[in-house]
């Protein structure tokens, strides 16, 4: 899963430290980014990364920092058009945007940053907190393939990544992947309160909803096997869990037409937040 350092910028600017930009930092130093070559720029950063950027070396808010190979967007979509002027000003001709601002199209980015030619948009997920996100992204006509390979391993230092064909892709990657941590984090609530109805007491069923989501999960992600036979594995004929999925696999009205309502409501909110 780690991408090869050789793909790194010798030059980058973050834009906004938080959360996922602070993850995407931490996973570019421990793939071999220089420290040096890296600046950020956050009007509000945190204390522990005020220690970080003093203790490696990171520029922290220059004055006046040179325009950099790669200027990476992480802060909240709403702050873009005020800091629009300003970004533009750190775009080269040869500069690669990578955006993670959710709802910013590639052509919102270009028109609000004109000196822009490359642009990837990229959609991570929460999960990228931890180095285990999904990532689907987006390339404009601008990008060289050098360029995409440096965006690929600056998104690949936070999970994995997958290139999309068409930017329209986009709104059904964050109705999937983006928006799905919650949709998993709601499972384990429910299942717990099913726990609580079926008489354990409640601390015990949300630890064993919460240990059970996360066991399978992980056991997702070591297998080799498809979702599909790992749960024909644990499913004995006749069993108690070929019981349960009788009910989630109920045809209509089952967890497939739900999930599929979900993510169709999901998307279609992604699409008229990107319009």
């Amino acid at each position: 899963m780690s991408a090869p350092a050789h793909h790194l910028p010798s030059s980058l600017i973050l834009i906004g430290a938080g959360k996922m930009g602070g993850a995407m930092l931490e996973g570019w130093l421990a793939e071999g980014m220089p420290p040096k070559g890296v600046a950020i720029i956050d009007p509000r950063p945190s204390e522990e990364m005020i220690r970080l950027c003093a203790d490696r070396g990171i520029a922290l808010n220059p004055q006046r920092p040179e325009k950099p190979e790669v200027l990476v967007l992480a802060v909240k979509p709403q702050m873009l058009d005020e800091a629009a002027k300003e970004l533009d000003a750190l775009v080269g001709p040869q500069t690669l945007i990578v955006s993670i601002l959710a709802g910013k199209t590639i052509g919102d980015l270009r028109k609000r940053l004109p000196a822009s030619r490359a642009v990837v948009r990229a959609m991570p997920n929460l999960p990228a907190s931890i180095g285990r996100g999904a990532t689907g992204a987006a390339a404009s006509e601008g990008v060289s393939e050098p360029q995409r390979l440096v965006a690929d391993s600056l998104l690949k230092s936070v999970g994995i990544v997958e290139w999309l064909p068409s930017e329209d892709l986009i709104d059904a990657v964050t109705a999937v992947s983006g928006s799905g941590p919650a949709y998993v984090f709601h499972l384990v609530e429910c299942l717990a309160e099913a726990g609580i109805a079926a008489g354990l007491p409640e601390d015990l069923a949300q630890r064993l909803a919460r240990a059970t989501v996360t066991g399978a999960g992980e056991l997702l992600f070591q297998s080799d096997l498809s979702p599909e036979t790992l749960r024909q594995n644990v499913t004995s004929p006749g069993g108690t869990t070929a019981a349960g999925l009788q009910v989630l696999m109920a045809n209509p009205g089952g967890l497939k037409a739900l999930m599929r309502e979900t993510v169709a409501a999901a998307k279609k909110r992604a699409e008229e937040l990107a319009g």
